[in-house]
């Protein structure tokens, strides 16, 4: 197939990953690839060069528009639909079969477009008024959507979502995420360092059950790092900078235990599965998708009691560690979301029904 893959334009879609939706789209178009598929990434033009790539604007927008996601910009949300609404007319013009939108942009989601484009459309936040009613407005023979996982599809749709939309589990090649049989003693925790996703917490924790932490991951709030992270770093403590994935893998893989503490809905929870699958049990909150992702392969808590987390840690910790990695590979692999992907692709092209409930619930 030849496939348009669109990218969400707050940071590059290149390795070290500034989030969980760039590393998504990066393994999304390099499995495509990889499985015969002709793929054109729809993304900013500093994303990663070994693709073939269409750059929907020059730059990504946080170099240009610094700090301003998420605060109702004017500059900003008129660069952004200029953009996106110029690259969705280059994809219905450019002879796609199919186009996969990662963009969380209205535009892509309009029935004009979908009616002369098959599109699949992946949902990676929580609902938010400003695209909530485009989403809702969306589904149609040649329009399939998907959440991240039950948890999240039922924030979008809480009285029943409709046919047309599905939860799509995140997936990871195994073999880039190592198993390591035994850990130091130390806990990990990984993502981007803002205040939703919760380090300070994790720092707190760890000091109440006596474990050394090591974070890593990209500042993302400047003012929540200095004023929040910086301050408690220090002893058994310390940063571990933001690497890119071979060294985090093997810095995870040392490690005893993994924390996880959004502060958030999470939709799904990528580093957690990412840790999982080099062989760490997770201790972390009951929020979002956290149950649902990590299973048996961990012990949660109410969200932010981080009494109740450092007390949680000991029982993660005697959690084996090959029952993580056999989670992983049992229900999150890259071969198992692509498989699922093509299949939605087929579905958007052919304006097939979709599967039955019962095929579309979550393990």
């Amino acid at each position: 197939m030849r496939i348009a893959l669109l990218a969400h334009l707050r940071h590059p879609i290149a390795p070290p990953f500034a989030g969980g939706l760039e590393a998504y789209c990066w393994h999304l178009a390099a499995g495509l690839t990889a499985r015969g598929h002709e793929v054109v990434l729809f993304a900013s033009g500093d994303s990663d060069p070994s693709f073939t790539l269409d750059a929907v604007s020059p730059v990504h927008h946080e170099a240009r528009f610094p700090r301003l996601e998420h605060r109702g910009d004017p500059g900003l949300r008129s660069h952004v639909d200029a953009a996106y609404g110029a690259a969705c007319d280059r994809i219905a013009a450019g002879g796609f079969d199919v186009l996969h939108n990662n963009s969380l942009s209205r535009l892509p989601l309009e029935r004009r477009r979908t009616e002369r484009v098959p599109t699949v459309t992946s949902l990676h936040a929580p609902p938010y008024d400003a695209l909530r009613w485009f989403v809702h407005d969306s589904p149609s023979p040649t329009h399939r959507l998907t959440a991240t996982s039950a948890a999240h599809l039922r924030s979008w749709w809480p009285d029943g979502a409709p046919p047309e939309a599905s939860v799509l589990h995140n997936g990871i090649d195994p073999a880039a995420w190592p198993w390591s049989g035994r850990g130091d003693g130390s806990a990990v925790w990984s993502g981007r360092l803002a205040a939703v996703k919760g380090a300070h917490l994790a720092m707190a924790a760890a000091r109440r059950a006596g474990l050394p932490l090591t974070l890593f991951g990209p500042v993302e709030e400047t003012d929540y790092w200095e004023g929040t992270i910086v301050p408690q770093l220090g002893g058994p403590v310390r940063y571990g900078g933001h690497l890119p994935g071979p060294a985090l893998a093997a810095e995870l893989g040392r490690a005893s235990v993994f924390l996880f503490t959004p502060c958030w809905d999470e939709p799904f929870g990528l580093a957690a599965i990412e840790a999982m699958a080099c062989g760490l049990p997770v201790a972390g909150f009951a929020r979002g998708a956290a149950a649902e992702i990590i299973g048996e392969a961990g012990r949660l808590v109410p969200s932010e009691d981080t009494a109740s987390l450092a007390a949680a840690i000991p029982a993660a910790l005697a959690v084996p560690r090959s029952v993580p990695r056999e989670r992983v590979l049992r229900l999150f692999t890259r071969d198992r979301w692509l498989d699922a992907c093509e299949a939605l692709y087929a579905e958007a092209r052919a304006g097939a029904p979709s599967p039955s409930p019962a095929s579309r619930a979550a393990p």
